[in-house]
């Protein structure tokens, strides 16, 4: 029997199968066949690919899995999808490319063609047409009806003229953003991002405007017009401004370590049948290969940095910039170490008790027990991860000051 007939044995719906390709490697075991529909054209590879009840795979045009993981009641429209976790009505429409390390948490959604790599939606995040978001966490926003949203036309600017992508953005926080209690933030279309930039909750960017700049302040207005004109030498190779570029990269990674707790403590807490341990094991996978990932990127500036400083000028930025960037070894074992940290224990024991007796009241329903947290168990929550990142900013200042 092929492993189509089998998909078809087990209930789910394939109405052209002769069109339908599914890899000798596939596990059928982790595919549904309660209410999953997989249409013409569409092709399924992976062992670690997982399919929950009510998903729909190719309703737009054909779609190729490479070892996702898919939640209940997504739907995959069109496109590529490879090594990345969807959870609870995730949505991905017509022409999306989405890779490695990408997670797109409960309700969030990305219109056509849109490109993703090592990005994190938190839940309800929605993304319009024609977009490049690789290299982002986005949080923000209480309900489908209250989401953060980056209009179409939209690119996050992630690769230098120096070559290299130590450039992820931080849109919203971790600590915060997991309550699903804070202000949408509102990147307008034909815009963009200049990673690695870290904004606030509440923001409004106005279309058309390119961001350049940190706004860690939240519910503010950026608007910006045409750019100032010019032509100066310039050689690419050289970073202005390489303490802000480690800070930065160092809060980013920070935030995922306190996200790979969130999923390790409070996420584990919701395991069901919506919600099984493959799924979740998705979501750890994925934020491990994030954290890698941004250690890397920024590892491999760090030595191009400390190379371009033992041949420079003698000059005292030069000088600065070697001596800044040879640290690196230390701010690694640093990561390192820190990604085992479970924070302040007390704290943690505390929320995850509110967060049990939520589970009692209401079940395993992830989106309605967070959002039915009392503001006080809220903050305990956000200042235990926060807590998190402190420790790590913390240690790492100490190195690189």
């Amino acid at each position: 029997m092929s492993q189509t007939e089998k998909l078809i044995e087990k209930g789910v719906r394939i109405e052209n199968p002769d069109s339908i390709e599914v890899g000798p490697e596939v596990d059928v075991k982790r595919i549904s066949g309660d209410g999953v529909v997989i249409y013409a054209g569409c092709k399924i590879f992976g062992e670690d690919t997982l399919v929950l009840k009510g998903s729909k795979i190719g309703y737009e045009s054909p779609v190729t899995v490479d070892n996702c993981q898919i939640g209940p009641d997504v739907e995959l429209k069109g496109g590529f999808f490879q090594k990345a976790t969807f959870l609870a009505k995730a949505k991905a429409g017509l022409g999306s490319h989405v890779r490695e390390a990408t997670i797109l948490e409960e309700q969030a959604s990305i219109a056509h063609t849109v490109g993703l790599k090592h990005t994190i939606l938190f839940p309800f995040v929605t993304l319009g047409s024609l977009i490049n978001f690789c290299d982002c966490l986005m949080a923000g926003g209480t309900s489908r009806k209250n989401h953060s949203e980056v209009g179409s036309s939209y690119i996050h600017f992630n690769f230098t003229p120096s070559q290299d992508k130590a450039t992820a953005s931080l849109i919203g926080d971790v600590p915060s953003g997991v309550m699903l209690n804070r202000n949408p933030t509102f990147l307008g279309g034909q815009g963009g991002l200049v990673g690695p930039c870290r904004l606030g909750y509440g923001i409004t960017v106005a279309a058309g405007t390119i961001v350049r700049k940190d706004e860690p302040r939240c519910d503010r207005l950026i608007f910006g017009g045409d750019g100032k004109g010019g032509n100066i030498p310039f050689t690419p190779g050289r970073h202005r401004n390489d303490k802000r570029i480690i800070v930065n990269n160092t809060i980013y990674i920070a935030n995922l370590i306190a996200l790979k707790q969130w999923y390790h403590k409070v996420r584990t807490l919701f395991i069901s049948e919506r919600f099984p341990e493959s799924l979740l094991q998705g979501l750890k996978k994925n934020v491990n290969s994030a954290i890698e990932e941004r250690i890397s990127r920024l590892e491999a500036l760090c030595l191009k940095e400390s190379q371009a400083g033992r041949e420079g000028n003698g000059s005292n930025d030069t000088k600065k910039s070697q001596q800044l960037f040879e640290r690196w070894t230390d701010l690694r074992g640093s990561f390192e170490v820190k990604q085992k940290t479970e924070g302040d224990v007390f704290l943690m024991d505390k929320f995850l008790e509110t967060v049990h007796r939520g589970i009692k009241r209401m079940g395993k329903d992830y989106i309605a027990v967070i959002q039915g947290l009392a503001a006080t168990d809220s903050e305990t929550g956000t200042q235990w991860l926060q807590g998190i990142i402190d420790d790590i900013m913390t240690e790492a200042q100490k190195i690189y000051s």
